[in-house]
């Protein structure tokens, strides 16, 4: 055990469980983790790897001859009446039959609605008569004939919990600290938060490790918020239905894509209150599958959604969150680099822009990692229905979070009706999850009210881009960090799209553009540039300004470059032209072929070398086919990764694909302006056999030695004003 397993064990006595042995057993039967964990805090609660192994045993045995399939019904039913009582487990649930003045037990896979039960049980366990209880059930056969019924309760052992302390879960949850107790919720859930946090690193140059487990984190938000929605998008195997179908017998996954008023909303025929009205959480797999069986029905999700009611026939108010989950199979730099699609695109047509201005938090599930067995959390973590419990009690108290955001979230521009129903939803959820008795620092609130915005905004990026007028272009949501500083938040997937940050709109329509701030940053999390270099309009708008440098030394002049001429590389026709600019501009059509990038690189090492670049801006031209567009966005993306993860170096690198992309030049923000004849690949190739290649030539790797083909520069002085 190392220190947290220690800890997580004093802090909650019994309420904890080696979650690697649920793993293992979990792969050889199929029953719910909650039903797994109650049976292995039973059998396997020793370090002593002997007796861990004989309760792994224990526990399987148990399963095989009590676990009830539905399949077995008749079989179990004749068990028990040849062997006279029987120990089944089983979801119980009991209710009260008002034609005949009594109550009835039901079992669900023992297929029976008329066992009869003593109001001993159903007293000291009221879950009974609401959604009902997994327990294990010592059922006896009624012998007397003139009985209307066969079966009856003679014990019962609830395998969820009976009845919540929220007092000793308080006091539990004060003894970590706050990466310790959001370890504790990753671990709770069966994945390593270590795992986690260095692929965050990795992936997204998130030096803490946290933006991963906040993308975890956000799945807990429709359990502990009410009437909260929210979507993820993302790659398969990476936890998403799993963990709505697994991890609370409050939520419920709606598979094979159907929805209809009334299985989800209202029963006018049984005049009864569908999903929304039993569960904390509905949650809808494959949303990109999913078909609206009524035509009202989007209707009457739009009022739900909107504020928890709606009218069928009578007033109906319910609590449910909604989740939608789905694939997304789509290269993410192509879309959201496209005027023509966006993040949404697989969402049923159904889903108008009222459904969607109704989802409060986007998840970019295509950034978490496939969940594989080197993701399984080997160590201890709260039990499933003790945590499921505690979020259920989160889930029905919402009053002692409200007051909280409230008092400190301070709202910067474009947060809008919606917006700000979004934003205290989400920052509240966070509170509830992560400091149910406290509050958490300045830092701490400030990266809960950024993530919030990132989610919302990436919501109101894609209905800007359906939307041809102004109605959602209001998409830099800001707020007032703890030092005073207004913080625009960004998605990282689009912070430089201009398809995205700028759309297409009727031509009849202005584009809504953002006037400049003082005192504005971007998020740290998705930049690290100054806020005065980020723009919305086109990569060609360089701002000149402050960085211009006067060096009389300098001259306009052309430059031919004949056939078989050396002496041309990088350095030499570019460094002393862009030393003194922040920002740098390439437009670069052409980059399909391997040298093609390779140049590219070389030429991004010049601005490095040099170190006055802040901003690198390529613009480009997508490939002829859609492999070659991806291995293109895949090269960039890396490009951009490396960059990110030198901590010596401060350049930020934006790419923008232009399928009009023809001219060749460099633009800078020194006033220069260089065009460029061939582009960056002006070099003959050394090596036109490709069977016998010789890497032993002069100019295979320092470029000023190799032959040239004709091309032309132009340097040219740019009006400081233009």
């Amino acid at each position: 055990m190392n220190a947290l397993d220690i800890k997580l064990n004093e802090a909650f006595p019994g309420k904890v469980v080696r979650k690697d042995l649920l793993h293992e057993i979990k792969r050889a039967v199929n029953v719910p983790s909650f039903v797994l964990e109650f049976l292995l805090s039973r059998y396997c609660a020793s370090e002593d790897p002997e007796e861990i192994e004989e309760g792994k045993k224990a526990v399987l045995q148990t399963i095989e001859k009590c676990y009830v399939r539905p399949d077995e019904s008749n079989k179990a039913q004749a068990i028990v009446e040849q062997k006279k009582r029987h120990k089944f487990i089983d979801k119980i649930h009991v209710k009260y039959v008002e034609r005949e003045k009594r109550y009835w037990a039901e079992m669900e896979n023992f297929a029976s609605k008329r066992i009869a039960i003593n109001s001993n049980f159903y007293q000291q366990n009221e879950k009974l008569l609401e959604s009902g209880i997994w327990a294990e059930v010592t059922l006896a056969y009624n012998e007397v004939e003139e009985d209307d019924y066969a079966f009856f309760i003679e014990d019962l052992r609830p395998i969820q919990i009976a009845h919540f302390d929220e007092q000793k879960f308080f006091r539990g949850r004060e003894r970590f600290t706050t990466d310790e107790w959001i370890d504790v919720l990753i671990r709770s859930i069966g994945i390593d938060p270590n795992w986690l946090a260095e692929r965050s690193r990795k992936l997204n140059g998130d030096k803490n490790g946290r933006r991963l487990k906040f993308h975890i984190l956000s799945r807990f938000l429709p359990l502990v918020q009410s009437n909260y929605n929210s979507i993820e998008l993302g790659g398969r195997s990476t936890g998403k239905s799993y963990f709505y179908s697994e991890f609370s017998p409050y939520s419920t996954l709606l598979s094979g894509g159907q929805a209809s008023t009334a299985t989800l909303l209202y029963n006018n025929q049984r005049k009864q209150v569908g999903a929304v009205g039993f569960w904390d959480n509905v949650a809808f797999d494959e949303v990109a599958k999913m078909k609206i069986k009524d035509a009202d029905t989007v209707q009457i999700m739009k009022d739900y959604m909107a504020n928890g009611r709606f009218s069928r026939g009578r007033e109906v108010t319910g609590y449910a969150s909604f989740s939608f989950v789905g694939n997304f199979d789509l290269n993410i730099p192509r879309i959201v680099n496209s005027y023509d699609h966006d993040l949404l695109v697989t969402l049923p047509e159904a889903f108008d822009l009222a459904v969607i201005d109704r989802i409060y938090n986007y998840s970019p599930g295509w950034e978490i990692p496939k969940i594989d067995d080197s993701a399984y959390n080997n160590n201890f973590g709260l039990i499933t229905d003790y945590m499921s419990e505690a979020l259920h009690y989160l889930f029905v108290h919402d009053s002692d979070y409200v007051g909280v955001v409230n008092s400190r979230l301070k709202k910067g521009d474009n947060i809008e009706g919606r917006d700000n129903r979004a934003l205290q939803k989400t920052i509240s959820g966070f509170i509830k999850l992560l400091f149910p008795t406290g509050q958490p620092t300045d830092e701490e609130f400030d990266e809960i009210v950024e993530y919030a915005i990132e989610g919302r905004r990436r919501v109101k990026e894609q209905l800007n881009k359906r939307k041809p007028d102004e109605e959602y272009a209001r998409i830099n949501m800001s707020y007032i960090n703890k030092d005073g500083q207004k913080v625009v938040v960004y998605c990282p997937e689009s912070k430089y799209s201009i398809a995205t940050q700028n759309p297409r709109k009727d031509a009849n329509v202005p584009v809504l553009t953002e006037p400049a701030h003082d005192n504005v940053v971007t998020n740290p999390v998705t930049a690290n540039v100054e806020p005065e270099i980020i723009s919305n309009h086109a990569l060609s708008d360089i701002v000149p300004a402050s960085d211009t440098v006067e060096d009389g030394s300098l001259k306009e002049k052309t430059v031919d470059v004949q056939y078989g001429d050396t002496g041309y590389g990088y350095d030499d026709l570019f460094a002393e032209y862009l030393k003194g600019a922040s920002i740098v501009m390439l437009e670069e059509p052409y980059l399909t072929h391997g040298f093609q990038m390779t140049n590219l690189v070389r030429f991004v090492e010049l601005l490095v070398k040099i170190g006055d670049c802040k901003v690198f801006r390529l613009v480009t031209k997508p490939g002829e086919t859609p492999e070659e567009s991806t291995l293109i966005s895949d090269s960039l993306q890396r490009l951009k990764n490396t960059l990110d993860d030198m901590d010596d170096v401060s350049m930020t690198f934006e790419y923008e694909f232009d399928e009009n992309s023809h001219d060749r030049y460099i633009r800078t923000s020194n006033n220069w302006d260089i065009t460029l004849g061939r582009g960056l690949h002006f070099y003959q190739n050394l090596n036109p056999n490709k069977d016998s290649r010789n890497f032993f030539q002069m100019g295979t790797y320092d470029l000023s030695l190799r032959p040239c083909l004709k091309t032309r520069f132009t340097f040219m002085k740019r009006n400081a004003k233009e």
